[in-house]
């Protein structure tokens, strides 16, 4: 596989995003903003993402290292983190994907809910990745919810249905390894598939894997730059893109739970994408 992708680059500048559909009066570049996300999400279902101050370099280089000393902890210590739901508990030492281990967090946008994970992985709970790990999950929370209300507005759908969708939303942050392979394994991270959720948020070290299908059905590698983060919409906002992986990284998952809404006036054309609530 030596094809590059070129997918969109947008940027999330200050003075495009402060004055946006909940202010009082959103200005042009918000809305130009918008479209441009929405272009991206339909042409490629992803985008980098550069230049969004809230999240700073310095907080995700923090978390980054937090994630190695997470992984280097003795196996016994990480199986420990067991969670009923799919995709949470700690995995690892999988003979489809002998490279992957990953952790997924619920809400650890709650800092009671870091504090119970760091407190389980360390005798003295780690308060400093415990403070990190909840900020990250808090910023790129309010990032992806930024992004789908440009969606929406994009779309020209009524503010109620947004703040519904976020009032219903669930998320949860996923941490991840894809190890050096060996000379008996395969050099790969994940199987093709497809996230079910609205919106992934995508931040990873300086190693390069990710890897996208086209529509003309090649695979091809998004080479992420320094600084950047990836957007990349789910089966939840019907936009499909199929994604392996082969580095250290996080990801912060947003969903809403149970029940589906189609917005009506999004079908009248079938070339478009349909949001719907899940």
């Amino acid at each position: 596989m030596d094809r590059t992708a070129t997918i969109p680059v947008i940027e999330f500048s200050g003075e495009d995003i402060k004055n946006g559909r909940s202010s009082s009066s959103p200005d042009q570049r918000w809305k130009a903003l918008c479209s441009k996300v929405r272009e991206a999400c339909e042409s490629h279902g992803c985008f980098l993402l550069m230049r969004y101050d809230k999240i700073p370099t310095s907080l995700c280089e923090d978390m980054l290292v937090g994630i190695k000393s997470l992984f280097d902890l003795p196996e016994e210590t990480k199986t420990k983190y067991q969670n009923p739901k799919p995709y949470r508990s700690y995995q690892g030492k999988c003979p489809v994907v002998p490279l992957h281990e990953s952790f997924g967090i619920d809400d650890a946008t709650r800092l009671e809910a870091a504090r119970d994970f760091t407190h389980l992985m360390w005798p003295q709970g780690n308060p400093a990745f415990c403070e990190i790990l909840h900020m990250m999950s808090s910023k790129m929370l309010e990032l992806s919810f930024m992004i789908l209300e440009m969606i929406f507005e994009s779309f020209d759908i009524e503010e109620k249905k947004y703040e519904a969708l976020v009032r219903d939303s669930v998320s949860f942050l996923r941490v991840m390894k894809y190890k050096v392979p060996t000379s008996e394994d395969q050099n790969l991270g994940l199987v093709a598939h497809t996230d079910k959720n609205a919106i992934t948020i995508l931040c990873q070290n300086e190693v390069q894997g990710l890897e996208i299908v086209t529509k003309e059905g090649h695979w091809e590698q998004v080479v992420v730059p320094k600084d950047a983060l990836v957007v990349i919409v789910g089966d939840a906002l019907k936009v499909s893109i199929y994604k392996k992986i082969i580095i250290l990284s996080f990801i912060i998952l947003s969903f809403s739970p149970w029940k589906y809404m189609i917005v009506t006036n999004l079908i009248e054309d079938l070339h478009k994408y349909h949001i719907i609530k899940k």
